[in-house]
């Protein structure tokens, strides 16, 4: 057998699609993975660069490479084990929607405080705008208006009719980039607007209960025509977050970030502290009231981690 080096495209479970020097392999892991003691219901993931054996048919993983970066998240609410949803990101674009379904702020928030602390550059796509009306076309202006003050890239489009589509090609060019958000959001539709040859299912969204479908069963990487590549993922219900604790969540808030240095206090929480230079700069309209109790929020539940967590 010889040996070989390659980036992981597609995840289907045990079998992994592993694309070196233009040809596709299927491998599987020939032994058990633990990485950093993180329990993970996926070991390897879409993006990864990984080493493997083959016999020219079928090949064997044997190590994965470090990787600069990851989204990670808790794989259900209540579980200890988490789940790597892509490796090695330019970029995530997290696609959200204020109706049909609706995108809460704040899984925003705890998706951006989590790529803030796994160092993943995040930009926002608001999809849907074709069927918004007044008054959704204003709260959606407003949210981006409110992410772009904090330094957050933000888009308003339609898959649906490609408005505002090139000015994501643009994004996207030569990176690699993560797709994410809930079910019913438009994440394959928006891939399909961008490279039309794709081809990828979709699915209406639950009239009934106003939420998504999943079209997407599991993560692949798509190489885009521009440059770059795009990766796919099923849509989900929650986002829960991975190793924070109460000191540092401050830090993943940007706005935050810049005025920690003048808290009274080292370890200030920005709750009830005297002297709290944020809490100051959310009564001066200069962070946003509706992330800072996203914020709180955050940390309510961090604070109710269990004991033991990984």
């Amino acid at each position: 057998m010889s040996d070989f080096t390659g980036i992981v495209i597609r995840s289907t479970g045990s079998w992994y699609a592993v694309k070196t020097n233009n040809e596709i392999i299927n491998c599987r892991l020939r032994r058990k993975f633990k990485i950093k003691g993180i329990k993970t219901t996926n070991p390897i993931a879409v993006g990864d660069i990984v080493k493997f054996i083959s016999d020219g048919k079928n090949g064997y993983i044997t190590a994965i490479e470090d990787r600069k970066n990851c989204i990670i998240r808790k794989a259900t609410n209540l579980s200890k084990q988490t789940h790597i949803v892509a490796a090695n990101l330019d970029l995530a674009i997290l696609v959200v929607t204020l109706a049909y379904p609706r995108t809460s702020t704040g899984f925003i928030d705890r998706f951006l405080s989590s790529a803030e602390a796994y160092d993943v550059e995040t930009a926002l796509v608001w999809n849907k705008i074709d069927i918004y009306d007044a008054r959704l076309f204003e709260l959606t202006t407003k949210y981006a208006k409110i992410y772009s003050n904090v330094g957050y890239q933000c888009f308003m489009v339609s898959a649906k009719t490609s408005e505002n589509i090139e000015q994501i090609k643009t994004l996207l060019k030569d990176k690699k980039t993560l797709m994410f958000g809930h079910s019913g959001v438009g994440k394959s539709e928006l891939i399909n607007a961008i490279h039309p040859e794709l081809k990828l299912k979709t699915k209406e969204i639950s009239l009934y209960h106003k939420k998504g479908k999943h079209a997407t069963t599991f993560a692949e990487m798509f190489d885009l025509p521009f440059g770059g590549s795009i990766i796919d993922t099923p849509g989900i219900k929650e986002f829960g977050l991975v190793d924070f604790n109460v000191e540092e969540l401050s830090h993943w808030f940007p706005e935050m970030k810049k005025v920690l240095s003048n808290c009274k206090f080292y370890n200030c929480t920005h709750i009830h502290e005297p002297q709290c230079a944020v809490r100051k700069a959310v009564e001066n309209g200069e962070i946003s009231e509706e992330r800072y109790y996203n914020y709180l929020s955050i940390l309510n539940n961090v604070e109710e981690q269990p004991a033991g967590w990984e």
